[in-house]
């Protein structure tokens, strides 16, 4: 099994490709972008568990396993 990895941050809307660093995850993939998961200090507001660096995919990877396409933006998100 392999990550989700999520295209999308979940407060903010700004798209984190499968390939590129700055997304920030919790254990359960809830996805953040750097400044909010830094305005949340690094927790995350749905589970409050902490979020870390989400692992880039290699491009060559992303064929045989694709990154998700369903975005996850909430605008509920907590605002901290």
């Amino acid at each position: 099994m392999s990550l989700e990895m999520r295209p999308d941050c979940e407060r903010c809307g700004t798209d984190l490709p499968a390939q590129a660093p700055g997304a920030f995850i919790c254990s359960f993939e809830c996805t953040f972008c750097a400044t909010c998961a830094d305005q949340l200090d690094e927790r995350c507001p749905n589970c409050s568990g902490e979020l870390l660096d989400r692992p880039a995919r290699a491009a060559a990877l992303l064929a045989k396993h694709p990154a998700s396409a369903v975005r996850k933006f909430n605008p509920s998100s907590s605002r901290a």
